[in-house]
């Protein structure tokens, strides 16, 4: 990936000495990235924090940074088409690697025109490399051993196997446009001893994933994120860091701590970015907490990804701006489906420019829950993805002038 850096700011620095504690013998001399046509360029880098705009640049079109990326897991976003994304002005979307393998599957995709036509959404893609669905949705099932993963589909019981090799093959059948190495995830509460035989594994696969990424991508229509594992533990964090960031990777993906220990992933995070390269794209895997956009956008992170909006829209919970009552207590939410708003003719939130707040009621969006109309799904996740749209324009346009800090104020207090 070709980076340039057009901030004059001296946080931002062309070039970034790190010093690896790792033998060189352990890294294979024949990984060699191949010139891109991707780019990432900082645009303009924040005073007081390390928050930074930018652009991704992909075949399919740019990405504007800090961004939201929302989910789309089964080539869709559920119960949004492509033409409302592209009202509420998403410039991109994640594929689940797992479940498009197993259904329909990477050749009815290939053959079809990839994802973009697929799908009918002509922007840029993410694809996960299908690591964490092998692991979470296996229920410590699946047998690892040092070549890869074999597996249980959770649709038919079916067995499968994932290796490095073959997720660089998925995903280049799939045709995203930025994707990522394959990963071990583990569970929170991994020990130290599970954990480092873990990232080891982890470290051995990136460097496979590279190389077969390098063969398979002579076309060069696709970038490559390695990811920054290491549990809970800040040492392996580091020396994931430095090891990944010494492989010739397009971009930097950082795992997740998931569950909720917000100030414990902070700290590893943070500590995990000071040995990565500054002017490198970096995308925090499976973040969508409001908060957590504002906490991890002045670290410096770029992109992020989660299910959250959609998901909580299912259910009936719907997002409010700091002026409608949305707080750090309340989680920027409230339950549309609760009595009090049968009759309430005002808009989901009145300070909401979207389109389903300019033309329906809470009373009306509650109606279709209690009477199960599918319209209900779509009304409330339109608002809700629009809801994020908006916080990450109004945190871009923060970094811009410099007043992302008083803006940060102004929503988590």
């Amino acid at each position: 990936m070709k980076t340039t850096v057009k901030s004059t700011n001296k946080k931002i620095q062309n070039t970034t000495k790190r010093t690896l504690k790792i033998s060189p013998k352990k890294i294979k001399r024949s990984v060699q990235q191949l010139p891109s046509t991707f780019s990432f360029t900082i645009t303009h880098q924040e005073s007081h924090t390390n928050a930074r705009t930018g652009i991704i640049s992909t075949p399919h079109g740019s990405i504007n940074t800090p961004a939201f990326i929302p989910v789309a897991t089964q080539a869709t976003i559920k119960a949004i088409t492509p033409q409302q994304l592209n009202e509420i002005n998403f410039d991109a979307i994640l594929c689940n690697t797992y479940h498009l393998y197993l259904r329909p599957g990477p050749d009815i995709i290939n053959n079809l025109g990839k994802l973009q036509k697929f799908m009918a959404w002509h922007k840029p893609v993410f694809t996960d490399s299908g690591g964490f669905q092998v692991f979470s949705l296996n229920d410590g099932l699946c047998k690892i051993d040092e070549e890869g993963v074999t597996f249980t589909s959770h649709i038919d019981q079916s067995k499968h196997r994932f290796t490095p090799e073959i997720s660089m093959q998925i995903q280049k059948k799939l045709g995203a446009d930025l994707i990522f190495a394959f990963d071990q995830c583990l569970d929170i509460t991994a020990d130290y001893n599970t954990t480092k035989a873990s990232l080891t594994r982890t470290h051995a696969w990136a460097q496979r994933s590279l190389s077969t990424f390098n063969k398979l991508n002579k076309d060069k229509s696709q970038a490559l994120y390695g990811i920054i594992q290491g549990g809970r533990f800040k040492e392996l964090r580091e020396e994931s860091a430095k090891f990944i960031s010494n492989l010739n990777f397009d971009a930097i993906g950082i795992g997740s701590i998931f569950g909720d220990p917000k100030e414990e992933s902070k700290q590893l995070v943070e500590h995990a970015l000071k040995f990565v390269p500054k002017e490198k794209t970096k995308h925090l895997l499976g973040i969508g907490a409001v908060e957590d956009l504002f906490t991890y956008v002045e670290l410096g992170i770029d992109t992020f990804d989660c299910v959250l909006p959609t998901r909580l829209a299912r259910v009936g919970y719907i997002f409010l701006r700091p002026e409608s009552g949305g707080t750090l207590q309340n989680r920027y939410r409230c339950r549309i489906t609760n009595e009090k708003f049968k009759q309430d003719p005002t808009p989901l939130d009145p300070r909401c420019t979207c389109y389903v707040c300019k033309t329906f009621t809470k009373a009306y969006i509650r109606h279709l829950f209690k009477a199960n109309e599918l319209l209900f799904y779509t009304l409330t996740s339109y608002h809700n993805l629009a809801f994020f749209q908006r916080v990450m324009e109004e945190i871009r346009e923060s970094i811009e002038k410099d007043t992302f800090l008083q803006l940060k104020k102004r929503w988590v207090k």
